[in-house]
């Protein structure tokens, strides 16, 4: 008999005996292969008097009931009510986040909560990093330490973007730390080690490897994370990430389980964005990220054919801050940054990563691509802000209704601009163009959702002030062979975007 006909007898075998590790290990390896690498047991011993739980207290006003919707003490593994996605979240309310919750004897009153999370010493001087979402709102964050020792704790900062925190304590014994590697350097399928605070149960430890990098889960504008399969769970949230060195390489931050437990699909924040986070949050107390002063969007196979790019890459810039930096380096709509600072840019997400990683008022070199060729800009980069979303209400009287006179391209109704229709479709006087009055529900158009009210302003980067120069400039396309037209088009507020259509 071969291999691959005993092996099922042995399998069998050894799930009766209860060693189904056994026959796997005797398959595919020694029994230690199976179980990682031996150094996991170094890193732990070396590390784990770095890690710590984070504990917050919140006073919140009771809802009623007296403590009714406590969550009960459940043992690990069980379904927790309404852990999915972003489980890690502190749950303010009676038993979110504590251990078991209180009931109160006398109706509602305001109460305290606490939370536990996990975090880790990066200088024996007692600064800890965690994550942002662990010490949210509290009254109250304390530190305590593997041996037990619990030692109240003060914010630095924090960064809502990456959901990073810094904290500072006074140490009252010498301390441990760590410090962080080079998260650029993991490969798929390295081994990696997580501790921290899964259900309250203090320093644990698990391994697993890298399953993904630069993991974008749509959960913040600068997703980069590192996903592994290393069992990590709610309480684990702030905690670090190791190689086999012993050096941080992410913090644990989120993952994916419609249970609340581990299914193997976690999310760490990679050490290289965490680094650079954690030193401006100490010098400065806050985030100074690089601004580039340009709206984008993604390069969509059609919009690269129209602009003769191939293969579609980079970011389309659809508009420019006039106080941003690009413009007076001469970077306009319709320009697609491929490289940014020597570095490669695929897609929107990554420039807007190394914009904001770059240094405030650092020059460089903008290399994009106009007309199908590419060009250098040099751009001295300005600091982000992040702005103030108050808009007032302005009330305006319905204008009288006056006749339009339309025309039809590309399955638009399209008009020239006037009074009239500036004040229907409440469009600011600073935009040029073409509006659109009515879109035939069957078009392309329909389907890249343009509707009445949008503006064309460019067609193919030309310039257009009426119905007659877009059927101009489509049929001119339509001759030299192109089978799609590139579109600029802006809202009545002025905000632009690139829309290609099918002139077929």
């Amino acid at each position: 008999m071969n291999a691959a006909t005993i092996a099922p007898a042995r399998l069998r075998h050894c799930v009766r005996l209860g060693l189904a590790a056994l026959a796997i290990g005797s398959l595919f390896g020694s029994p230690a292969h199976a179980r990682g690498p031996d150094g996991i047991a170094d890193v732990a011993e070396k590390v784990i008097d770095a890690v710590v739980n984070i504990s917050t207290s919140q006073t919140v006003e009771a809802k009623g009931g007296g403590g009714s919707n406590a969550m009960p003490q459940l043992p690990p593994g069980s379904p927790f009510e309404e852990f999915f996605d972003d489980f890690f979240k502190n749950r303010r309310g009676p038993g979110g986040g504590s251990k078991g919750g209180e009931r109160g004897d006398s109706g509602p009153q305001p109460r305290k909560t606490n939370s536990l999370g996990s975090g880790f010493i990066i200088d024996t001087s007692g600064v800890v990093v965690t994550n942002n979402h662990v010490i949210a709102d509290a009254d109250e964050i304390n530190v305590i330490l593997n041996d037990g020792t619990k030692i109240k704790a003060e914010l630095v900062g924090v960064d809502k973007k990456t959901d990073l925190a810094v904290l500072k304590f006074k140490p009252i014994k010498p301390l441990v730390s760590v410090k962080f590697g080079d998260s650029d350097k993991l490969r798929l399928g390295d081994w990696v080690v997580a501790i921290g605070n899964p259900f309250s149960l203090g320093g644990t430890v698990t391994a697993g490897i890298v399953s993904a990098k630069n993991r974008d889960i749509s959960s913040g504008p600068y997703d980069s994370y590192i996903q592994t399969d290393a069992s990590i769970n709610r309480g684990n949230s702030g905690g670090p990430l190791f190689n086999l060195d012993g050096d941080v390489i992410g913090v644990n931050t989120l993952i994916i389980s419609p249970s609340g437990g581990s299914i193997g699909i976690g999310f760490a924040v990679p050490s290289k964005t965490v680094a650079g986070v954690v030193d401006q949050l100490r010098q400065f107390g806050e985030l100074r990220r690089g601004w580039l002063g340009v709206r984008i969007q993604g390069v969509t196979d059609e919009i690269a054919e129209s602009l003769n790019i191939k293969p579609p890459r980079g970011a389309l810039v659809a508009g420019i801050d006039d106080k941003g930096p690009a413009k007076p380096a001469g970077i306009e709509p319709g320009d697609v940054v491929v490289k940014f600072d020597g570095k490669d840019v695929k897609d929107p997400k990554d420039l807007s990563r190394v914009v904001a990683d770059t240094a405030v008022g650092k020059e460089v070199d903008v290399v994009i691509i106009r007309k199908g060729q590419e060009e250098t800009k040099k751009v001295t980069l300005g600091r982000l802000q992040d702005p103030e979303k108050v808009q007032a209400a302005v009330k305006t009287d319905e204008p009288a209704p006056e006749k339009t006179v339309t025309q039809k391209a590309l399955g638009l109704d399209l008009a020239v601009l006037s009074k009239d229709l500036r004040a229907r479709y409440k469009i600011k006087d600073s935009v040029k163009g073409v509006v659109v009055t009515n879109v035939d529900g069957n078009s392309d158009a329909a389907e890249k959702r343009l509707s009445a009210g949008d503006v064309i302003v460019e067609v193919a980067q030309e310039a257009v002030s009426s119905g007659a120069d877009i059927q101009k400039r489509v049929d001119q396309l339509k001759k030299d062979g192109k089978k799609s037209v590139l579109l600029l088009v802006s809202n009545g507020d002025g905000e632009l975007r690139f829309v290609a259509l099918s002139v077929q």
